[in-house]
């Protein structure tokens, strides 16, 4: 009997990408679209603000969850489930008539994410040879890289287009064209088989979610005030009761001896550090754009067309190259690379800079980031044993998404502390010292990185001394 044919490494490639590049578009898509959605629905600023924050509370709540779901009932399982229900919270973002039920889907599409995006990842990892593991990461790696930059381009051009109900109904049809190839193309695997971490999964959703809603709410009610500080607080308790059970859990949810591990640990600081820096920056620029140069959102989106494929290009390359330069070194080049962008962009920022100026500082920041991405996965997957890897990838998705909404919280604070939107000029005085912030941030993780340790080469095998030529019979 003859054994099936084996995947080829674009199918496998395509399969994983195609629903990851759904969920991450979703994040940000809906960002050009809220004028438009406040006019239809009569939404408040609040109830706005809540369509954004509603998918992130949600994924970032359950990531290490899914990656424990997944482990114990199987990756592509979980996956596809995350997948169904995704397109199903979709169709349901795009029927509704009310600004309470949008939300309502907008957390269940971020919830169903958390079971696609870091599966994702295990899943290209489990399914290719490992000499190929460096480059299919890379490509991952740049077609996330891609949607994310992409989002608000996309979501601008669909909601002029056409109306913002499509930017959650285009994802129908990628549904359902995503679960059958999946199905097709990808086996089943598990972690290592234990029991259900219950109390962990609890204490951790608990605790990232209060943690990014504080984060959220800090920006618009004070960093002071008495609910922040509650909410912080709160998020704390069940932070460090989470790690305290995960101590003496016989099955934990997150195995703490991994931040034992060197490469592990500075990989998840430096990937902090990067979400952190550049999409608060991101933030700021695209508003930028639009409120001091004056330019439509889809106008906007196309001048930074060099920051977001840049990544596509550099980060396949990158993740070829991890294996033989080392992960700690290419992200080191990239956070520096990315900073000097960042400090070109905002040497030259001001109200009448022509916009061309701005193609080189973007392009370098895409490169940047680029180098950044493929390593950061290869060598965080790498740094544990292959049955941990789902618990490793949920562990760096949570950091990232945690970097990138405290980057954008502190940098818009230090925004409005320092400028405001009433005019031009005074949204230019804002962005800078919010800027510098993310470039000190940036070039901090440019210095973790190159603390994480090389790849063991390696050792020849020593040569077995010759046999002594057989005697013949006598």
């Amino acid at each position: 009997m003859s054994t099936p044919a084996r995947p080829s490494f674009g199918t496998v490639i395509f399969a994983v990408s195609l629903p990851m590049f759904m969920v991450a578009l979703d994040n940000l898509l809906v960002t050009n679209a809220l004028t438009a959605i406040r006019g239809d629905l009569g939404a408040s600023p609040e109830q706005l603000q809540w369509v954004t924050d509603a998918y992130i509370l949600g994924f970032a709540g359950l990531l290490l969850a899914a990656a424990g779901f997944g482990d114990r009932f199987g990756r592509r399982r979980v996956f596809v489930s995350g997948i169904t229900a995704f397109t199903l919270a979709s169709l349901g973002c795009g029927l509704v008539s009310s600004p309470g039920l949008l939300i309502l889907f907008r957390a269940l599409q971020g919830m169903s994410a958390a079971a696609v995006l870091p599966i994702s990842l295990t899943l290209l990892a489990m399914a290719v040879p490992p000499e190929r593991r460096g480059a299919a990461i890379g490509l991952w790696s740049g077609i996330s890289g891609l949607a994310v930059a992409l989002a608000p381009l996309i979501g601008g051009a669909i909601t002029t287009g056409l109306n913002w109900h499509w930017i959650f109904l285009v994802n129908l049809p990628v549904g359902i064209v995503a679960v059958p190839l999946v199905l097709k193309v990808i086996s089943e695997s598990h972690g290592t088989p234990s029991k259900l971490d219950a109390p962990g999964l609890l204490l951790a959703a608990g605790g990232v979610v209060a943690l990014v809603w504080a984060i959220i709410e800090g920006n618009a009610r004070g960093w002071a005030s008495a609910s922040t500080l509650a909410t912080f607080a709160a998020s704390v308790v069940l932070l460090v009761a989470f790690v305290l059970w995960e101590r003496r859990a016989e099955a934990p949810l997150l195995p703490l001896r991994f931040y034992r591990i060197r490469a592990f640990t500075l990989s998840n600081l430096v990937s902090l550090t990067v979400y952190f820096g550049m999409f608060g920056a991101t933030f700021l620029i695209a508003q930028y754009l639009q409120v001091v140069r004056g330019h439509s959102a889809f106008v906007a989106g196309l001048w930074t067309l060099p920051w977001a494929i840049m990544p596509m290009f550099i980060s396949p390359i990158a993740g070829k190259l991890t294996a033989r330069v080392g992960g700690g070194r290419l992200m080191a080049l990239g956070m520096f690379v990315s900073g000097i962008g960042l400090v070109w962009f905002n040497l030259v920022a001001g109200v009448d800079t022509p916009d061309w100026q701005f193609i080189a500082p973007f392009a370098l920041a895409g490169a940047g980031m680029g180098l950044v991405f493929a390593p950061t996965a290869t060598v965080v997957m790498g740094s544990v044993q292959p049955q941990e890897i789902g618990k490793a990838s949920g562990a760096n998705t949570t950091v990232r998404e945690l970097g990138g909404a405290l980057g954008i919280a502190v940098l818009a604070s230090v925004f409005a502390a320092k400028g405001g939107y009433g005019e031009k000029q005074s949204y230019v005085d804002g962005m800078g010292p919010a800027v510098w912030i993310a470039v000190v941030v940036v070039f901090l993780g440019a210095a973790l990185a190159l603390g994480i340790p090389s790849p063991k080469k390696a050792e020849p095998k020593p040569t077995a001394p010759a046999e002594p030529a057989a005697k013949s019979a006598a």
